[in-house]
């Protein structure tokens, strides 16, 4: 574990090798980020034809990159004010390290203020178990900071480099490290939230299951405790794998990639969250789970919205305290990125945010006055992104 007075007298002595002569603080940084987006950059790339790789070549998956191709192009003035943003801005501290793996990092997101503590939430990305990354959760950081809400975005490894178990351990070592660390950067140890997205969604909430199955066992060995995290976020997730394997087959994610991802068919239960809260052996599991808020579009074809309708029935009749919000005609990435970049008020936002803030009645009241998001896509593009998608 790396501490932040060790990491940066690390970098201050990699900024000074070779160099007697020290330099302006102001050239040191920009040079590191230069090599940072490089870095970045390639690493994304990677995923990219790794995941082709993975998908094959073939008239399906051609379409399907085009599309992806005209949706990010039309999206890119909104990407490429964020990725500014996450590049240069001094309120994110980028590849944290939580673990030894060399996945094990994970971004911060810092508001203006932290001179009082600041409540956290720790998101884990989407990425279809493939091309899961931390810096997909920029948007995410850079407007729950404007709300004072700290945001830690967590890397895991992705398949190939790993499969579902290394990804749920991943996940649970990043939590840990937020939790036990948090406080050094102006975050409130007793206000953390978890929240993941798509297949980020998936692992979070196999990760909080897994952590409070260990806990009811009355294990010894653990670094941190489901009663440590306020409230559990899913969006637009998928809990039954058994469910979901050939409808990812039937749209390019095929049986035998997925089976592998998932560490082959007979774990397909163990790794689905909506089976698993309905095994008897882990009842005395239930009340240890925080509050459960679960959110999907109607509209969404990469994991339909039964997905959580189904997760929430099987927590509420299993015990478990579940909230389930359906959003009308909205789409796999409508929630997350094409509403986001829309700006002004957004209800699944603002809803996340109220209860984040729900304790905290001065929050409250800056909430209710908060200017209206900036709108970072002109709405015709929107439009026509959410048309284009291929997701």
């Amino acid at each position: 574990m790396v501490s932040p007075n060790n990491h940066r007298e690390h970098l201050r002595r990699l900024a000074g090798k070779n160099n007697h002569r020290p330099r302006p603080a102001r050239q040191r940084s920009f040079t590191g980020d230069i090599e940072h987006v490089a870095a970045e950059t390639y690493l994304i790339t990677h995923l990219a034809f790794t995941l082709l790789r993975y998908l094959g070549v073939g008239y399906r998956w051609i379409t399907k990159l085009l599309a992806l191709g005209c949706y990010a192009m039309l999206l890119m003035p909104g990407f490429l004010q964020v990725a500014y943003y996450y590049f240069f801005s001094s309120k994110v501290k980028r590849s944290i390290v939580y673990g030894d793996q060399p996945r094990n990092r994970l971004d911060l997101y810092l508001p203006a203020d932290v001179s009082e503590p600041k409540p956290v939430l720790i998101f884990v990305t989407g990425g279809a178990w493939i091309i899961g990354y931390k810096a997909w959760g920029s948007l995410l950081g850079l407007q729950l900071a404007e709300r004072d809400i700290i945001v830690a975005c967590t890397d895991y490894r992705n398949f190939p480099q790993g499969t579902i178990s290394d990804m749920v351990n991943d996940t649970c070592q990043g939590i840990s490290f937020v939790i036990n660390n948090i406080a050094s950067y102006g975050g409130d140890p007793n206000r953390i939230y978890l929240m993941g997205q798509s297949a980020g969604a998936h692992i979070s909430s196999c990760a909080l299951l897994e952590q409070a199955a260990i806990e009811s066992g009355n294990r010894d060995s653990v670094s941190w405790s489901v009663s440590q995290i306020k409230a559990y976020f899913g969006l637009s997730g998928g809990y039954n794998l058994l469910d979901l394997v050939d409808h990812f087959h039937n749209r390019g994610l095929y049986r035998s990639i997925f089976l592998s991802i998932m560490e082959a068919e007979q774990s397909l239960k163990k790794f689905s969250p909506e089976i698993k809260i309905q095994d008897p052996c882990i009842k005395d599991s239930i009340p240890l789970l925080p509050p459960m808020f679960l959110f999907h579009g109607t509209g969404d074809y990469s994991i339909p919205s039964i997905a959580s309708e189904r997760f929430a029935d099987a927590l509420t009749k299993a015990g478990a305290r579940a909230e389930l919000t359906l959003y009308d005609g909205k789409t796999h990435t409508d929630l997350f990125l094409q509403d986001p970049l829309r700006g002004g008020k957004e209800d699944l936002f603002e809803h996340v945010v109220s209860i984040v803030h729900a304790d905290d009645s001065d929050a409250l009241a800056k909430d209710a006055t908060a200017p209206p998001r900036k709108r970072l896509v002109p709405e015709i593009l929107l439009k026509l992104a959410h048309n284009i998608s291929p997701f």
